[in-house]
């Protein structure tokens, strides 16, 4: 028994860290485009509003699927998840098919309708792959995979596709993808062991959440610190072009962003959580955003622009983590429900946060103006935080959700 125990461990690892690996992926095809936007429009021969949309169309699938994603996942976990890392896998390889905007979004369209199924797939697969014990840790690592992504989509950007070399990079992106799905689909054949996790948005129970006030709150919350993160990887490349920023200095601004949002996702949620503070780091979250917007408008310094891009990378990225586990103590028993709304709730930001700088980005002082003023109207929201010592026992009866 203990042998096949043993192998059974090993198995569940081999399964995580595949699909940690697709989740990885998956984020390097959505952000291939953003360190090198004007590259990318001058190639496919359109404007770079046009190669905006190759990154917006994820946070908008995202909304749009991410009911239906949940549903799949719950009746038929094992084949919907198999497809959808088949389908990065496939959405990698169809960028290959021309020199033609259109083969472009064609396959970031698949990858896009992917994501809602993978990305919402951690918790379930942890739960049917990997011992109790052992859960929190495959949690860990397969949503680590996305920061992996996204770091490595910032560093190939800059340093393959620079000077019309995007034929270049999209063939490694495409490997990369590749063999990770792969991979998971070989080790999805073996199935796991039955799960009380559940993926699906349960309709009773997220319309008693969104009727309280916290849970609106902490949706409004990411809704802003989300939008902003994702219109800057979306758009900062553009937006500092005019100062005279290369492609590959905007990447390494973006890398260093993401550096320092995964070193503050691993220190600062947990000293949070101790010292119950997450109104004033929320409150320090939106400030320190807004700041730096406004410095990244006005500064003409590189290195200032550096470090309020890690100021603001440090703060935003860990604010998800924090949000999150705050709606876990408000949910309770619908603690999957909630996080799902609030994952919801982020990519709607993403999508208009980067649509509206869309708008104004050939106009940089005002997009980062706009920005701030986004970040800035988050300023109540925080305020309105309630510790969890001070939340209403009403709301934070996990029976009257679950009922």
């Amino acid at each position: 028994m203990n042998g096949q125990g043993g192998a059974s461990e090993r198995h569940g690892w081999h399964v995580i860290v595949a699909y940690s690996l697709v989740c990885a992926a998956s984020q390097v095809l959505w952000l291939t485009y953003a360190p090198i936007t004007t590259g990318s429009a001058h190639y496919y021969g359109v404007t770079v509003g046009a190669i905006g949309w190759l990154a917006e169309i994820f946070p908008l699938l995202y909304v749009a699927l991410a009911i239906p994603a949940g549903i799949l996942l719950d009746r038929w976990f094992r084949p919907s998840l198999a497809v959808s890392g088949a389908l990065v896998a496939a959405g990698g390889l169809m960028r290959l098919g021309g020199q033609s905007f259109a083969w472009a979004m064609l396959g970031q369209g698949m990858v896009a309708i992917a994501q809602p199924v993978v990305l919402s797939a951690v918790t379930k697969l942890a739960g049917q792959y990997l011992p109790l014990h052992q859960r929190a840790s495959g949690i860990a690592v397969g949503s680590a995979g996305g920061f992996v992504g996204m770091v490595l989509a910032l560093l190939l950007g800059p340093t393959l596709g620079a000077h019309g070399h995007i034929h270049r990079l999209l063939e490694v992106q495409a490997a990369i993808a590749f063999v990770p799905a792969v991979a998971l689909v070989l080790a999805l054949h073996r199935a796991g062991h039955e799960s009380a996790e559940h993926a699906a948005i349960e309709g009773s129970a997220a319309r008693s959440l969104w009727r309280m006030g916290a849970m609106r709150n902490l949706c409004g919350l990411v809704f802003v610190g989300f939008g902003i993160f994702v219109a800057l990887a979306t758009w900062l490349q553009q937006l500092l072009e005019p100062s005279g920023v290369s492609e590959t200095q905007a990447g390494v601004l973006l890398v260093a962003m993401v550096i320092a949002g995964i070193i503050g996702c691993a220190l600062l949620p947990p000293l949070i959580a101790r010292r119950h503070g997450e109104r004033s780091f929320m409150q320090a979250a939106v400030l320190v955003a807004c700041g730096g917007c406004v410095l990244l408008g006005v500064a003409p310094w590189l290195g200032v622009r550096g470090l309020a891009l890690v100021a603001m990378g440090a703060v935003l990225l860990p604010a998800l983590p924090v949000i999150l586990t705050s709606t876990e103590r408000l949910a309770g028993a619908a603690a999957g429900t909630a996080g799902a709304i609030v994952w919801m709730a982020g990519n709607l930001g993403g999508l208009v946060v980067a649509l509206m700088v869309q708008i104004l980005v050939h106009h940089p002082l005002p997009a980062f103006l706009a920005m701030a003023l986004v970040a800035l109207a988050g300023l109540p929201l925080a305020a309105r935080l309630a510790s969890p010592e001070h939340r209403a026992v009403g709301e934070a009866d996990p029976g009257v959700i679950a009922g």
